[in-house]
C-alpha cells in the first residue's frame, strides 16, 4: 500500500535521477539548465525531510523541509525565464518564500493546521506552474518548434490544476489536524500527482534542452562562425527553395555575388586579425541594409553571395550600386589600424527553367568581367559593359 513515506521517497528517488541527467547538460550553454538542476536537488534534499516526520523536530521536518520544497518550484521557474531570455524574478520568489516559512511557522507553532499548511503550499506550487506555462508560450522562439513548449506548458497547467485541487480537498476536511490526514484515498491519489510533477515537468525541461542544443548545432551549420552570414550550402539550400517559389509565382529573382577587392593586400598590410575584422565588418554592414526576406551568405574567402527575392535586374542594380557606395566609405578601425575597402559585384537575375547552379555561373561571369574591367564596380550579366561607376581599386 502506498505511504506519504513511500511516495516522498520515490519521488526523491525520481528527482535524483533528473538531477543526474541535468547534470550531463551542464557543460551545455543552454540557459535555464542550472537552475532546473538546482531544483532537483532541492527537491532530493527536502524530501527526505518530509518523510521523516514524527521522527525529526517539526522544524526540520515541516518548516524547512517545504521551505526548500518552494525554492525547488522558485528554481523551476528561474529556469524556465532564463531559458527564453525573461528576467528570474528572483526577489518576488525569494519574498514568497520568506511569507511561505512565516506562515509555517504560524500555522504549525500558533494555530497548528495541516490544511492551512497545505494550502499554503499548493498555492505557491500552482502559482509557479502557471508562471512556467505562460512564460513558456509567451515567450517562445518563433523558429523553433512548438512541440516542446507547448508539452511543458500543458503539464505545467494540468500540475498547477491538480496542486489547486489538493489545496481545496484539504482545507474542506474536517477532522483532527494530524498526520492522519494524509492517509485517505483521495489524499494518496493527489499526493501521487504531486509527487511526480517536478520531475515530469523536469522531462519537458531536458526536452527543451535537447531543442536548444539541437538548433544551436543547425544554426552552426548553417551559418559562417566569422561573419554569421548564412554558410554557403545554407544559402544554395534557400536559393533552391526561392527558385521554386519564384516559378511557382512568376516573380522575378536575383543573385549578386561580391568580391572584396585586393583582399590578399588587406591581409598583408593589416594582418589576418585585421582582415577578419574587414569581413565581419561588411557582413555587418550588409545584413543591416538587406531587406527582410533577402539572403547573405559567405561562399568562401572573401566572396559573398546575396539572394534577393523579388527583385529583377534593374532592383538589383541598384541595391548592388548603393552597397558598392556604403563599402567604398565604410572605415574599419581596430587595434590593426584604419582601413578602406572596396568590393566589386556580379548580378544575374534568374531566368525560368534555370538551376541555380547556371545562375550562379552567370552571376559569377559578370563579377569576373567586373574585376577584370578595374575592380570596384558593378556588372550586370544582361548588360555587355560594366556600369559606370568607375572608383580607384583598392
Amino acid at each position: 500500500m502506498l505511504t506519504l513515506a513511500s511516495i516522498l521517497t520515490t519521488t526523491a528517488l525520481l528527482s535524483l535521477a533528473m538531477a543526474i541527467v541535468l547534470g550531463s547538460l551542464l557543460r551545455s550553454s543552454v540557459p535555464g539548465v542550472q537552475e532546473w538542476f538546482a531544483s532537483n536537488l532541492m527537491v532530493v534534499i527536502s524530501l527526505p525531510l518530509l518523510a521523516l516526520r514524527d521522527l525529526i523536530p517539526d522544524f526540520i521536518s515541516v518548516v524547512i523541509a517545504n521551505s526548500v520544497l518552494a525554492l525547488a518550484a522558485a528554481y523551476y521557474f528561474v529556469g524556465c525565464a532564463r531559458f527564453v531570455g525573461q528576467p528570474s524574478r528572483w526577489n518576488v520568489l525569494i519574498a514568497s518564500i520568506t511569507a511561505i516559512a512565516v506562515g509555517l511557522i504560524i500555522w504549525r507553532y500558533a494555530i497548528n493546521s495541516i490544511p492551512v499548511r497545505v494550502l499554503i503550499m499548493t498555492t505557491f506550487f500552482c502559482t509557479i506552474c502557471v508562471a512556467s506555462s505562460v512564460v513558456l508560450l509567451r515567450h517562445r522562439p518563433a523558429h523553433r518548434n512548438p512541440y516542446n513548449y507547448w508539452f511543458a506548458a500543458i503539464l505545467a497547467l494540468i500540475f498547477a490544476t491538480c496542486q489547486l485541487t489538493r489545496g481545496i480537498y484539504f482545507i474542506t476536511l474536517d477532522q483532527p489536524s494530524n498526520t492522519m490526514m494524509f492517509d485517505n484515498f483521495w489524499n494518496i491519489v493527489l499526493m501521487v500527482i504531486g509527487a511526480v510533477t517536478l520531475p515530469t515537468m523536469t522531462m519537458a525541461a531536458v526536452m527543451l534542452t535537447h531543442d536548444a542544443m539541437l538548433a544551436t548545432l543547425e544554426d552552426a551549420a548553417n551559418h559562417d562562425h566569422l561573419t554569421e552570414a548564412m554558410s554557403r550550402k545554407r544559402l544554395e539550400a534557400v536559393a533552391r527553395e526561392q527558385i521554386m517559389r519564384a516559378g511557382k509565382l512568376g516573380r522575378p529573382l536575383s543573385l549578386l555575388i561580391i568580391d572584396l577587392d585586393h583582399f590578399k593586400r588587406i591581409n598583408d598590410t593589416f594582418g589576418h586579425a585585421g582582415g577578419d575584422e574587414v569581413l565581419r565588418e561588411f557582413a555587418r554592414m550588409t545584413r543591416a541594409s538587406l531587406r527582410d526576406g533577402d539572403a547573405l551568405g559567405r561562399l568562401g574567402g572573401e566572396e559573398f553571395g546575396i539572394l534577393l527575392p523579388n527583385t529583377d535586374t534593374n532592383g538589383a542594380l541598384a541595391i548592388a550600386r548603393r552597397l558598392r557606395e556604403d563599402s567604398e566609405l565604410h572605415l574599419i578601425s581596430g587595434a590593426f589600424g584604419e582601413c578602406h575597402y572596396s568590393i566589386s559585384i556580379g548580378i544575374a537575375t534568374w531566368r525560368e527553367g534555370e538551376s541555380f547552379d547556371r545562375l550562379s555561373i552567370r552571376a559569377d561571369r559578370a563579377l569576373y568581367t567586373a574585376k577584370n574591367e578595374g575592380r570596384n564596380r558593378v556588372l550586370a550579366d544582361e548588360y555587355s559593359n560594366a556600369d559606370s561607376l568607375s572608383s580607384a581599386a583598392a
